[in-house]
């Protein structure tokens, strides 16, 4: 009987252990992304703002799935991806304006981290993993449009009298103005 190797299936690598490396720092930073949008939808569940509650349990999932598609581009790209530990996330807030203010200023930190992904793999010439994170560039675009929308929506709108309740509505059409600034670019 042939003793079995417990080396990996393929061996063989192309990323290299600090992009690997950052790449699951990316994949922290998406797990907390999903969890922080999750307990911010349920925060606004219970103080009733439906709308803008579907919106995050929605962007939540989304967050999920950006992180997903870092864990398969690791692992096909011979690395291992880490299932990150999240901890730390806030579970109350003051105010609707609070998760909002809160949501653009996350994003603007993955982009940033993203920024720093692009420009580690250019420097190195990555080029896969740099064409890679191009999609990633796009979205962070998009989620940042969304998430500078809705803070504009309390200003622009106001909170006072029913101004909470059509902000919520709102937000509900947020996913639709995104994709026609994307459609202007």
């Amino acid at each position: 009987m042939k003793k079995q190797s417990k080396q990996m299936i393929t061996p063989t690598r192309s990323l290299t252990k600090e992009t690997e490396a950052m790449l699951n720092k990316q994949i922290v930073m998406e797990g907390k992304s999903s969890a922080y949008y999750l307990s911010m939808a349920s925060w606004c569940e219970t103080q009733g703002y439906e709308v803008s509650s579907q919106f995050l349990y929605n962007h939540s999932e989304e967050e999920r799935m950006h992180m997903l598609k870092l864990f398969k581009y690791i692992n096909a790209a011979g690395g291992h991806a880490l299932q990150p530990e999240v901890t730390g996330i806030k579970h109350t807030f003051k105010s609707l304006r609070e998760v909002f203010d809160q949501t653009l200023k996350h994003e603007i930190a993955v982009t940033e981290s993203i920024n720093e992904l692009v420009d580690h793999c250019f420097k190195i010439k990555d080029f896969a993993t740099f064409n890679f994170l191009q999609w990633f560039v796009s979205e962070q675009r998009e989620e940042e449009t969304l998430a500078r929308r809705a803070v504009e929506l309390f200003d622009l709108i106001g909170e006072e009298g029913v101004g909470l309740f059509m902000i919520d509505q709102e937000i509900g059409k947020l996913e639709a103005y995104a994709a026609k600034v994307a459609q202007s670019q």
